[in-house]
């Protein structure tokens, strides 16, 4: 790599995404007026992914193929550990970054003496579709998020999108000096771990309340339904993270209120799972283990669907928490 230390680091996991990667390479070195260096940590892909980057003629641009499946955490781990950027941006092998959309994020950086930047995002819908998942003016008047308000956001059931959704820019230096990174043990909430455990160490979070990045939801998102081996992930996560940072206030009365809505998750997948295969006394039985999960069998099957999966395609993964579905080896890439 370039012995000049670029701005920003992009990484991209990639896993089986041929049809998507040049996109989102082109999208990361079409960046204006920021100087970047783009990693692809590819997956062990079994089709021509790593062929595909490699024909691209950027010096710009990296490849990392990792020699067994580490899922979405190990591969941007890897890739961030390549990293020399000042700042390092992750981006989804199926999506792409307005032209603008990393100048944008590192002045507001600038501006709030921030370590770590969000900024809203465009959805494009599988009628080609686009529209914004926040209102710009609600962002522009909270202007940062705090660690109580994040966990808020990320209470299973209780809205389709939350903060979980947004694609942090962190300021490299600030990950190393805390020690973190993403965590290989999760396939789901492995970016919600992060932000949360960085903001735990005091980072400061500001918002660009306009949309710079694009996330496309492709075909195949019904089926990624989570699991609930899934739930007992982020439920131990969510033990190491209280562990390693106690929580005050209204950060922990928030931890409360996420830790209950992932019980409730349990035992409603336990509870279709157990209709599913017409099992009355396994139905029965997850919902006394948890009757508060009955209440969403009451929901329209649409909406349950939209809450209960993840909105994205097989190979995706997405932050939020208020949404499942994934699938192995549950990487969006």
């Amino acid at each position: 790599m370039s012995s000049l230390v670029p701005d920003v680091s992009i990484v991209i996991a990639a896993y089986n995404a041929a049809d998507t990667i040049e996109r989102a390479i082109e999208s990361a070195l079409a960046q204006v007026n920021v100087t970047v260096e783009v990693i692809v940590a590819d997956d062990c892909s079994s089709d021509d992914t790593v062929e595909r980057v490699l024909a691209i003629k950027d010096p710009r641009v990296h490849l990392i193929a990792l020699d067994k499946n580490k899922g979405p955490g190990g591969a941007r781990n890897a890739a961030i550990a390549a990293a020399k950027g000042r700042w390092i941006a992750v981006l989804d092998s199926d999506d792409v970054f307005k032209p603008m959309r990393l100048f944008h994020m590192l002045e507001r950086a600038k501006e709030a003496g921030a370590q770590i930047v969000v900024d809203n995002l465009d959805v494009i819908d599988l009628d080609n579709n686009c529209r914004t998942m926040f209102l710009e003016e609600a962002l522009a008047q909270r202007g940062q998020i705090d660690l109580a308000n994040f966990i808020a956001s990320n209470i299973l059931f209780r809205s389709e999108h939350n903060f979980g959704y947004m694609k942090p820019v962190f300021e490299r230096d600030f990950l190393r000096s805390k020690g973190l990174q993403f965590d290989e043990s999760l396939r789901i909430g492995e970016d919600y771990l992060l932000l949360a455990s960085a903001l735990a160490e005091g980072g400061r979070c500001a918002i660009v309340p306009t949309a710079g990045y694009v996330y496309y939801i492709r075909a195949g998102s019904i089926s990624r339904v989570l699991h609930l081996h899934h739930v007992d992930a982020m439920l131990a996560a969510d033990r190491g993270f209280l562990q390693r940072y106690p929580l005050q206030g209204e950060a922990l009365a928030a931890q409360k209120k996420r830790t209950v809505s992932l019980h409730e998750a349990h035992a409603f997948i336990s509870l279709i799972n157990s209709l599913k295969a017409r099992s009355i006394s396994g139905a029965i039985k997850a919902a006394l283990t948890n009757p508060r999960a009955l209440r969403h069998l009451r929901m329209p099957i649409m909406i349950r669907l939209r809450r209960l999966l993840k909105g994205r395609p097989q190979t995706r993964t997405s932050p939020s928490l208020t949404t499942g579905g994934t699938q192995a080896p549950l990487h969006k890439g």
